[in-house]
């Protein structure tokens, strides 16, 4: 997967609590179609595990914004109990085709805090999913 840093909202960015991303990206235009070429998506890695007392839950939104103040969610996750949250779990949120000219995530910490867990958060055309194929036939 080919990561734009200027399009990435956040790199290993530690959450234990609700947040929002570390940067904000910023289309330059007030109404871009991000969508339009090339289905874009939001990518959410996990890069360390999230871990808390409780049965803790993270919700992912993309929120975009006018004029880089009033955020309002353009597509949200269900909530993602602790256990799913392991690294190297990839969350995809396809883009609308229309969004305002400011956008960034926002992660909702529920039934908290974490006590340990980092996400990385960027958009991408293409996103890599390391699915291994089944081994070829044996000779015996």
């Amino acid at each position: 997967m080919y990561i734009d840093k200027n399009l990435q909202v956040s790199n290993e960015q530690a959450v234990t609590a609700t947040a929002a991303s570390t940067d904000v990206i910023d289309f330059g235009q007030a109404n871009p179609d991000v969508g339009m070429t090339d289905l874009c998506s939001m990518v959410i890695t996990v890069d360390e595990s999230a871990a808390a007392a409780g049965a803790a839950t993270v919700t992912f939104a993309v929120q975009d914004s006018a004029d880089n103040a009033a955020f309002a969610d353009t597509a949200v996750t269900a909530a993602i109990p602790k256990a799913t949250l392991v690294a190297g779990y990839q969350h995809v949120i396809p883009l609308p085709t229309k969004m305002r000219r400011y956008c960034r995530v926002n992660y909702t910490v529920g039934t908290g805090p974490l006590t340990a867990g980092k996400f990385s958060a960027q958009i991408v055309t293409g996103f890599q999913q390391n699915v291994p194929k089944p081994d070829s036939p044996r000779i015996a």
